[in-house]
């Protein structure tokens, strides 16, 4: 046996060596857990067409083809909002302008010199504004760049779930941990995208609905990049929040930025944060702490699309390295948000213990030896 602090330390440098190679190969990587994730959602559709009559070619088809349309979709949708967004923000350069100096004036009656607020603004200009946003666009765009090598793995993919439930089955006997563990993966990711895709779609159309009222331009590409967002835990709306508040602050001032804002806040807050975590809290079931941990590792480690994938791949982790081995599944309770079950009831009396094999349940008192009424053994 190795000394305790040698394994911890064995343990840290090979965690490091880990996160670093997942680095190197985050290209490969991420969108093939992309494609893993896609089409463990989608892979019921199937069954549902098979329970309905349809052919197993038929049903297979019928499910890459719905996985094809919704990444192509999403490819193209913010493929061409953002091409919308490149040729509309030239416009809003002199807005920016007066934007700028109508702050100077007013620090200046607050007492603020114009050199004092040049030093302070000195790295801001329309610019770095143009690029905060494009930046954030083109990460979340990035994420499906390379389309033809996600369409590929998801083709091979969902042609080997036909019939990779039945061997994980046949393994059922040998190894019911690793099959269990990766079971509870399997339903939890599922659940997960179910939930979170339904509030998606909700946030995006009450989003995008009171974009376009108050005016503000391209509502439909802050819807999409709001649903897509609703996929990031902890933050996920603030990214979603600050492309169409900074565009809503170039097309009607402060004022319409500040209504933007308060309005993103109170309807994230209550979809979000009060009405989304009831629904997820048995399909995933992490702590705030872990969950939020897992956003930076995994985005980190494989980049944007990792701010996106980060509870699946985080329970994708958890099964594999936890709840897979009965020596470290006690660990998954730790993690866990719920509360901690209940501990077991104090062992029964001796008089109230069950009879042993074979005994009488209810002896006669008068018999002096009921045993000896069964004959011999």
């Amino acid at each position: 046996m190795l000394p305790r602090g040698l394994i911890v330390v064995l343990g840290l440098a090979a965690f490091v060596i880990i996160v670093a190679g997942l680095q190197g190969i985050s290209s490969i990587l991420a969108p093939t857990l992309l494609a893993l994730v896609l089409v463990i959602g989608v892979h019921p559709l199937t069954g549902i067409l098979r329970r309905r009559g349809a052919p197993m070619w038929l049903a297979v088809t019928a499910t890459l083809v719905a996985v094809f349309a919704v990444v192509i979709g999403l490819a193209a949708a913010f493929a061409l909002s953002v091409a919308e967004l490149a040729s509309l923000l030239p416009a809003y350069q002199d807005r920016f302008a007066t934007l700028i100096a109508d702050v100077t004036a007013w620090l200046q009656q607050l007492g603020v010199g114009p050199d004092q607020f040049r030093a302070a603004l000195d790295g801001l200009s329309f610019g770095t504004l143009l690029g905060i946003v494009s930046d954030i666009l083109a990460g979340l765009a990035g994420t499906l760049s390379n389309l033809l090598f996600l369409l590929f793995v998801v083709a091979f993919m969902g042609l080997d779930a036909l019939h990779f439930s039945h061997r994980l089955e046949g393994l059922r006997g040998e190894r019911n941990a690793v099959v269990a563990a990766l079971g509870d993966f399997v339903h939890g990711t599922r659940s997960y995208l179910l939930v979170t895709t339904v509030f998606g779609l909700i946030v995006a159309v009450v989003d995008g609905a009171l974009l376009w009222a108050l005016g503000v331009p391209l509502p439909l590409l802050w819807a999409l990049l709001a649903f897509v967002t609703n996929y990031i835990p902890n933050i996920g709306f603030v990214i979603g929040l600050l492309p169409p508040a900074l565009l809503a602050l170039l097309e009607g001032g402060p004022q319409l930025m500040i209504i933007v804002v308060v309005a993103y806040v109170i309807i994230n807050f209550v979809i979000q944060s009060v009405i989304q975590p009831k629904f997820l809290s048995d399909a995933v079931n992490l702590s705030l702490t872990l969950t939020f941990l897992s956003l930076v590792f995994w985005s980190f480690a494989i980049g944007p699309l990792g701010a996106v994938l980060a509870i699946p791949l985080t329970l994708l982790a958890k099964a594999l390295l936890l709840d897979a081995d009965p020596d470290t599944r006690w660990i998954s309770g730790l993690l866990s948000s719920g509360p901690a079950p209940e501990p077991p009831g104090p062992a029964p009396a001796v008089d109230d213990a069950p009879p042993a094999l074979g005994a009488d349940p209810d002896p006669d008192p008068a018999d002096p030896d009921p045993a000896a009424d069964r004959g011999p053994a």
